[in-house]
């Protein structure tokens, strides 16, 4: 996707574990129209994965989602970004542990800020821990490494994909 076409499409930033896990999933939804791993949240300048990982850089693996609201709503995202990983388990995700696997909605303007907490308030209904999804005003966005982009798309046959990835997806009725 060019930057034209993304500055003609709304955005949401969100951090749920993995980003190759979060990537495959919005992936899957009609009007988005694309999703992008990258790193957001934290105090270094353009990080690499290494870094990111090491968990001293405050940056929390997110993906980048672009999408027509005109097909699918930021409420609807929210819906999904609930569903797709577990909220109430701070700063881990299954195996992934650290805080740069927090969970994390990162808003783009008050309106996804209001919308974001009310998303949450009622999906606490749905959880028998509270949610510990951190809601936070979107800072720089920096794209992860190329390999890391459509990882589940280009290694459907890798064993995370096949372990973590796809049992995810086949349980969200997504493939």
């Amino acid at each position: 996707m060019t930057e034209e076409e993304k500055s003609s499409r709304s955005v949401a930033t969100f951090g749920a574990g993995c980003f190759w896990c979060v990537e495959a999933v919005f992936q899957q939804l009609d009007g988005v129209r694309h999703v992008e791993s990258g790193y957001m949240g934290g105090d270094v300048d353009n990080p690499t994965y290494r870094e990111v990982c090491s968990g001293t850089t405050g940056h929390a693996e997110v993906i980048q989602i672009w999408y027509d609201p005109e097909v699918i709503s930021f409420e609807t995202l929210l819906d999904w970004l609930w569903r797709s990983h577990d909220p109430t388990t701070l700063n881990r995700q299954g195996a992934d542990a650290g805080t740069q696997y927090r969970s994390a909605i990162f808003y783009h303007d008050e309106t996804q800020r209001t919308i974001a907490e009310a998303s949450k308030d009622a999906a606490q209904a749905k959880f028998d821990a509270p949610i510990v999804t951190e809601i936070t005003e979107a800072r720089t966005f920096y794209p992860a490494e190329n390999y890391h982009q459509d990882y589940y798309r280009e290694n459907a046959s890798a064993p995370y994909c096949q372990m973590v990835i796809r049992p995810k997806l086949r349980k969200l009725a997504l493939e």
